[in-house]
């Protein structure tokens, strides 16, 4: 089934960008860090409507880089930038689906030795199944869904985007 077309994905980009935004106006730097393949496709759709929404005058550098957490018990999470170069930096991780938070909450590990200045989380579908204690700043969607079911989500390398519920 579904439970979003690629017009209504659009609107929420736009609302989570006016929301970043919004809550990060005095910040001079805000990196995206997009978490695995589709993680990394929405951060770049997000990049894509914030730098047009960016007001004027406005003095912010908005960079997207790639955090995967895929396999954290066998391998360190990979971040695509030196992670001292994130020292004091707003970092928003950037998700499609949030399940049981286990993805960000170990995409946050390399980022607690160098202490960014705010760590947020941003993410198109939040399911109601946390196992670790991470909550979503930014939310396309709030799903309560059963642990049955799963959340397909289309936006990369697609004409037409969609998420479904099977």
């Amino acid at each position: 089934m579904q439970i979003l077309d690629d017009q209504q994905i659009r609107q929420k980009i736009k609302r989570i960008a006016i929301e970043i935004l919004e809550h990060n106006f005095e910040e001079e730097e805000v990196i995206l860090a997009g978490l695995n393949n589709n993680g990394l496709g929405f951060a770049q759709l997000l990049l894509a409507e914030l730098l047009p929404l960016a007001p004027q005058g406005m003095d912010l550098t908005l960079t997207r880089i790639r955090l995967n957490p895929a396999n954290p018990v066998e391998y360190p999470p990979y971040i695509e930038m030196p992670a001292d170069s994130l020292r004091g930096k707003t970092i928003i991780l950037v998700d499609d689906v949030a399940n049981t938070g286990r993805t960000v909450f170990y995409a946050v590990q390399p980022l607690l030795s160098v202490l960014p200045k705010r760590v947020e989380f941003a993410v198109l579908i939040d399911r109601k199944h946390k196992s670790f204690p991470v909550k979503a700043d930014y939310v396309g969607l709030a799903l309560a869904t059963t642990l049955r079911e799963n959340i397909e989500v289309n936006i990369r390398d697609v004409e037409t985007m969609a998420v479904f519920l099977r």
